[in-house]
């Protein structure tokens, strides 16, 4: 191979250098019950509050707002059903949109067959979501709205400040759970100008260890946990904490841009998605799935005619690996999330993804396009 390209930085990202050292020293050095009253004890003690303050900082919000997960699925599995079992006598009424993670969606499958009434809230064919359905949807009933701010598979971003205002506005006794996996350290988010209740994030989308996550909880929300044990975690996530992975998530998150509400977003990544996307376009068997002012990471696109996971592996061959859409799961019948967002099956049957990291040259770039190319002539004959 002339050389190998990761470009599926969606699915999970390389830890940093900084994040390996920390896990390890923890692991060798720190490896101390954080419970425990000793000296030991107290220096593992000594990472959880210092990485707990770090994401809280970094998300505007208080320490004791911020819980340790074992990842962006038991974060968004908390949030959701947490808010269904200490809030179940307000009402039955629950709010989503058809294109969450999985770790969402199936779980409101479930709540849907335990008698929950689910509404998904419609999306344009970029993925964004209707406000206005969202307004006419929300009821007295309705105990909690969960929308994703960044989708995973085509980047589309929602105004979750608008939605939150929107949700509050209409219901003020709604609870509004944010999936923030894709969106972390990638789109700005101050949660302490948002009204938003709970945020999922995940360690190893961000250059940290796969996993460990965390819950951003705003004061005043009371959630039933999932696990009972301890009482660790402010009694919402019992079981001692993952110490090793608790550090490389401090460690990657003080890596993280700094965003502003004028950049909005890591402006690094903005200008090699603009390059790919201004290359890819130049294509003329390329659709392009995602919205044009999507995350700075993740460029979906199709070639009607070719299956994705033909040309995924074609790419492959030649060292570069990219997706057919989330990695959590895979269909026949293409991807859901272009399925709801009402493209075609063609579309759908045949969509990739690029997702970028800040590793990302554009010398690597064109080669990714060189070889796309190569393999589209080839493949089409099929």
């Amino acid at each position: 191979m002339e050389k190998e390209i990761y470009l599926d930085n969606a699915a999970t990202t390389k830890a940093l250098p900084e994040v390996t050292a920390a896990v390890v020293d923890a692991l060798e050095n720190n490896y101390a019950n954080p419970s425990s009253l000793h000296r030991f004890g107290l220096k593992s003690e000594k990472i959880l509050k210092n990485s707990r303050k770090t994401i809280a900082d970094y998300l505007g919000v208080r320490s004791e707002e911020i819980i340790f997960t074992s990842g962006g699925t038991e974060s968004n599995n908390l949030a959701i059903r947490g808010i269904t079992k200490a809030y179940g006598n307000r009402g039955r009424h629950l709010i989503t949109s058809p294109i969450e993670h999985s770790s969402a969606a199936e779980l409101f499958k479930a709540l849907e067959s335990e008698g929950w009434q689910v509404d998904s809230v419609n999306v344009d064919r970029g993925g964004h979501v209707d406000l206005e359905h969202l307004i006419n949807l929300i009821t007295e009933e309705t105990i909690l709205v969960s929308i994703m701010q960044v989708n995973n598979e085509l980047g589309t971003i929602q105004p979750i400040k608008k939605i939150a205002e929107t949700i509050k506005e209409k219901n003020p006794l709604s609870f509004f759970h944010v999936d923030g996996v894709q969106a972390f350290g990638k789109i700005y988010s101050n949660l302490s100008q948002w009204p938003v209740d709970l945020y999922s994030i995940s360690g190893h989308k961000i250059h940290g260890p796969k996993g460990i996550g965390a819950l951003y909880i705003k004061k005043g929300t009371n959630l039933k946990p999932l696990v009972y044990g301890g009482g660790q975690e402010r009694n919402l996530r019992s079981g001692t904490e993952n110490i090793p992975g608790i550090a490389g998530l401090g460690e990657a998150v003080k890596k993280l841009p700094q965003l502003s509400t004028a950049e909005n977003a890591d402006q690094y990544l903005a200008k090699k998605r603009k390059y790919l996307l201004n290359s890819l376009q130049k294509i003329e068997e390329v659709v392009i799935n995602s919205p044009a002012a999507g995350a700075p990471h993740i460029i979906n696109f199709s070639l009607p005619g070719i299956k994705g996971e033909t040309m995924l592996h074609a790419l492959e061959n030649q060292g570069i690996y990219i997706s057919t859409g989330s990695a959590c799961s895979s269909s026949k019948k293409g991807s859901r999330i272009i399925n709801a967002c009402g493209l075609s099956q063609q579309r759908s049957e045949s969509a990739l993804r690029v997702s970028l990291n800040n590793e990302i040259k554009n010398d690597d770039l064109d080669y990714f396009i060189r070889t796309l190319k190569e393999q589209i002539e080839f493949l089409k004959f099929f």
